[in-house]
């Protein structure tokens, strides 16, 4: 089968969930060929296995680790050149879609964007112009470059070798310009990061105000969830800007998505609407979420969402 190769997406060596995703869409699609950039892959191997990779090209370089994007780009570049894989498979993440975009320039390949599948053929379905269409997209120059959207696909285990392949490249002064000066750690709470959360939950304009949110947050820890917020939410400095689902912010596609308080903007819409179920609480009955929405619930959020969360906690 053909080799597909997957932009590995970790953090010191953690796998990240959208990548385990990723190497189960590209067993559909060939033999996965995981490519891992940066330390900590002993770390990673044996997860990387589980979920498939026949292979793993491996560039543990630490000056890799201190330039912007730009070598993931140069050493896939390299790989498809030196092996012709049929496919290169990354998430549709802000540095994801920067790396896809750059390897497209420099193999003068496609490339699509926002992908929530991809057929054995390699054509890709795609939610476009702020969701309110689906398009089915090929690539026909070059080596076909998918960033799909994380959530997109149930990861499922499929033990394999993952053959550790050392690789190296030599960085051209073009991929030198932006250069890492200091990393700094973000606290990190109990609650699962956003884009990979199979639950999430989100407030709008209807909150309030900041401290309104901790009725969002309730909810969401009751359920395991993640927390979002919309552009209003996240303009009126009530939430941080990286909880911001929508066209601007996250685009998400959990198992269940609750939308509080969240009018259904086509902005917002264009970043949560491939969830696979949606709740939406508002106490207009017009609002445009509830043309999207599985299920609706017209009330005031500051009665229903804290019997909700008491329903929930009395569950477990």
């Amino acid at each position: 089968m053909a080799e597909i190769l997957v932009l590995v997406d970790h953090a010191d060596g953690a796998v990240k969930k959208v990548t385990l995703e990723l190497l189960t869409k590209a067993r559909a699609l060939g033999t996965p060929s995981a490519v891992f950039v940066g330390a900590g892959f002993d770390k990673a191997a044996e997860k990387l296995a589980e979920y498939g990779a026949a292979k793993v090209y491996v560039a543990e370089d630490a000056e890799l680790d201190g330039y912007v994007t730009a070598p993931k780009a140069e050493l896939l570049a390299k790989l498809i050149a030196e092996h012709s894989p049929a496919a290169v498979l990354v998430a549709a993440t802000a540095e994801g879609k920067e790396v896809g975009a750059r390897l497209a320039v420099k193999t003068g390949s496609g490339i699509l964007t926002d992908a929530v599948d991809v057929s054995p053929e390699l054509v890709a379905e795609q939610s476009i112009f702020g969701g309110s269409s689906v398009a089915h997209s090929k690539v026909t120059q070059g080596t076909p470059i998918v960033a799909m959207r994380p959530n997109a696909t149930a990861p499922e285990a499929a033990p394999a070798a993952a053959e550790r392949v050392d690789v190296h490249v030599e960085l051209t002064d073009a991929a030198k310009l932006a250069k890492v000066v200091e990393k700094v750690v973000l606290p990190k709470g109990d609650r699962p990061e956003l884009t990979e959360a199979s639950i999430v939950v989100s407030g709008g304009r209807g909150v309030g105000s900041g401290e309104n949110f901790a009725v969002i947050e309730k909810l969401a820890d009751a359920l395991g969830a993640a927390v979002g917020a919309s552009r209003a939410a996240v303009d009126a400095g009530w939430y941080p800007h990286q909880s911001q689902v929508g066209q601007t912010g996250k685009t998400v596609s959990p198992q269940l998505y609750i939308a509080a308080g969240i009018s259904g903007a086509i902005q917002h819409r264009a970043g949560m609407q491939t969830s696979k179920t949606i709740v939406a609480i508002n106490k207009d009955e017009e609002a445009p979420i509830f043309e999207l929405a599985d299920y609706g619930v017209i009330g005031d959020l500051f009665k229903v969402v804290p019997q909700v969360t008491d329903e929930i906690l009395k569950r477990k």
